[in-house]
């Protein structure tokens, strides 16, 4: 079984759309969210798959969602019915942190056929022996400090030592502000990170701030050799589940 979020209450984050982030940006996929997350950014833009009722770990918006309505559990061959009924031929798993149901997760992928996986996680997680092989692309987004995470729980030196060696790992890094560079930079050298796969992204929930933060993160990301990823789909459909 799998424990997905919800875009309504009942009806699990399944859609088509553009993907609007990293390496596979604009590619038409489908996209499946799941529910649950072992860390608690303090801007998380999903916290409705992990700030419930009684979780006081803290947010910027204070907000707490009520589990029944915006998780919802169901069986492996559902979801992969559901997802191949969208036509796509590339699927991209989300969270949450979807690596936290890596069993499950596996036995849904063996079921899809003619679809190639990517999958976003915060890199924490070690990926399941039985879902790895099935796995074209990680999209890894290692937390930074502005994240609000304890470091010892976002930054995993084994866990990252581990992904610089996969061939199918892109790394992905949220950048509030000018000085977040330098921890990137930091993790990138202690870590052997490849920079030819490493993006910088601003943090921003809306197109105006996107636009503010690309203007200072641009020479940066040129300067270091660095990509550069926007965040397409806030552009296109503002900060809304399904999209």
């Amino acid at each position: 079984m799998l424990t997905l979020a919800t875009t309504t209450p009942g009806e699990p984050e399944i859609f088509a759309s553009l993907q609007g982030e990293g390496a596979s940006m604009g590619r038409p996929v489908a996209f499946v969210r799941l529910s649950r997350c072992n860390l608690a950014c303090t801007w998380c833009d999903t916290a409705y798959t992990w700030r419930f009722t009684g979780d006081n770990r803290p947010h910027r918006d204070g907000l707490a969602f009520e589990r029944q309505a915006n998780q919802v559990v169901l069986d492996e061959a559902e979801v992969a019915a559901r997802i191949m009924a969208l036509g796509q031929d590339r699927l991209v798993i989300t969270g949450g942190e979807p690596l936290l149901q890596g069993a499950a997760l596996a036995r849904m992928v063996a079921l899809l056929q003619g679809m190639s996986v990517e999958i976003e996680t915060n890199g924490t997680v070690a990926p399941h022996p039985a879902l790895d092989p099935l796995v074209s692309q990680y999209n890894i987004s290692p937390k930074l400090k502005h994240s609000g995470n304890p470091v010892e729980s976002a930054q995993i030196p084994e866990r990252l030592a581990e992904w610089s060696q996969k061939p199918q790992a892109w790394f992905k890094f949220v950048v509030a502000t000018p000085e977040d560079l330098s921890e990137v930079l930091g993790l990138i050298e202690a870590h052997a990170l490849p920079r030819h796969r490493t993006f910088v992204m601003p943090e921003g929930t809306d197109s105006e701030t996107l636009r503010t933060r690309e203007r200072w993160l641009a020479p940066l990301a040129l300067q270091h050799g660095l990509r550069l990823s926007d965040r397409m789909h806030i552009h296109l459909y503002g900060d809304t589940r399904g999209t």
